[in-house]
């Protein structure tokens, strides 16, 4: 029971990148981070071993490249500049840009790759054939056991997968290996839920281009008490936060799929036996859930994450605290805990015209939660 929103506590800084918001937490305690060059330029990788997409923490303070830093080190980088205009490396065994770092019921870790970087002036390249991408390791080894590649009629080049969740019940698909649901948030307007076969491979899309999943025309969030805004480009004027389908979700009997655009303040749901169905029908950023059945949400307008309880259709504050902005990616760990970061993105310079007002370190808190929750395990 929560009589009010409790304080996070500070876990551990992230060191190596600008912006990492992704982090995902093993059963054994065992913790990875991202750093997503799609968001900042100084997170493409440059070849060297010195900069890498995915990480995993080390104590505190220290990280290493993860799986390996040859697999973060595409051959001549994430941007392949031999092509008008540039585009996406479409390396199938290395990473390019990688958005988030989630862990199945299986405790396998899985790497979702969008495909897509920035340039050094800020223009997001679009993805090639082979970028993005679906990657699973074993942590008993921490090698790469499987890799699922999109079709271009399933990521588009202008396509940005952001977020995933996992269901292995084997009676989902005829693989028997379960399914995953992922996020397409492209500021370009093609916005969609992918379902991908782990089994098989396969993958397509859902509500694609639908209300639901785009954001709202003219939305424009305030955080801190100032109003963001969004700059498409170099040279592009302000306009509204046009970011879709980000957030997501499953309940925990895994019979309902949860997801929110970030340019919008609408929680929505759908029974996965729609979404499993491949005939065509048709401000929170990272979410989560516990075994509770509470949907945790990011609620950076009030410096919080909130939880909806669907029992009583009721949204309480969790989480509260002045240094809470920008929420991304969250893991409920085996230990009861509510891990996430808090990344600034709404203080970078694709957000304030020519300045970057983001305070390092970026961080990773954690929060107990209520009524002995603990991570969800569909399958």
């Amino acid at each position: 029971m929560i009589s009010g929103p409790q304080v996070p506590s500070l876990f551990t800084s992230l060191t190596n990148a600008d912006i990492g918001p992704g982090i995902t937490v093993s059963r054994s305690g065992r913790k990875f981070s991202n750093y997503p060059p799609g968001l900042d330029a100084n997170n493409t990788n440059n070849g060297s071993n010195d900069k890498y997409t995915v990480a995993e923490l080390i104590g505190n303070n220290t990280e290493r490249a993860y799986p390996s830093a040859e697999i973060n080190s595409p051959p001549g980088g994430s941007i392949n500049y031999s092509t008008y205009p540039a585009s996406g490396a479409n390396y199938q065994n290395y990473l390019i840009g990688v958005q988030s770092v989630v862990l199945d019921p299986l405790d396998r870790l899985w790497i979702l790759d969008t495909g897509r970087a920035l340039t050094p002036n800020s223009t997001l390249v679009p993805a090639s054939y082979g970028g993005p991408k679906l990657v699973c390791v074993d942590l008993s080894t921490d090698a790469v056991v499987k890799t699922i590649i999109f079709p271009s009629t399933v990521a588009y080049a202008d396509s940005y997968l952001n977020d995933v969740r996992f269901d292995l019940r084997s009676q989902l698909t005829e693989s028997g290996q379960g399914v995953a649901y992922i996020t397409d948030s492209s500021t370009e307007g093609r916005n969609g839920i992918v379902v991908v076969d782990l089994g098989s491979g396969e993958s397509w899309r859902h509500l694609d281009g639908a209300a639901e999943v785009r954001s709202n025309r003219g939305f424009v969030a305030s955080v801190w008490g100032e109003p963001t805004y969004y700059i498409p480009g170099p040279g592009q004027p302000l306009t509204y936060l046009p970011f879709g389908a980000d957030g997501i979700t499953l309940g925990a009997d895994g019979n309902d799929l949860y997801w929110t655009s970030f340019g919008s303040r609408t929680l929505y749901s759908l029974s996965t036996e729609r979404l499993l169905d491949r005939s065509l029908h048709s401000v929170s950023d990272g979410m989560e859930t516990d075994t509770n059945g509470f949907v945790y949400a990011g609620n950076m307008e009030q410096n919080a994450i909130s939880f909806f309880n669907p029992n009583n259709a009721s949204s309480t504050l969790f989480v509260r605290d002045s240094t809470i902005n920008w929420v991304d990616t969250m893991s409920t760990g085996a230990d009861g805990y509510l891990y996430f970061t808090v990344n600034q993105l709404s203080f970078s310079a694709a957000f304030c015209p020519g300045t970057d007002r983001r305070v390092r370190p970026f961080v990773l808190m954690r929060a107990k939660l209520p009524g002995n929750g603990t991570r969800v395990s569909v399958q």
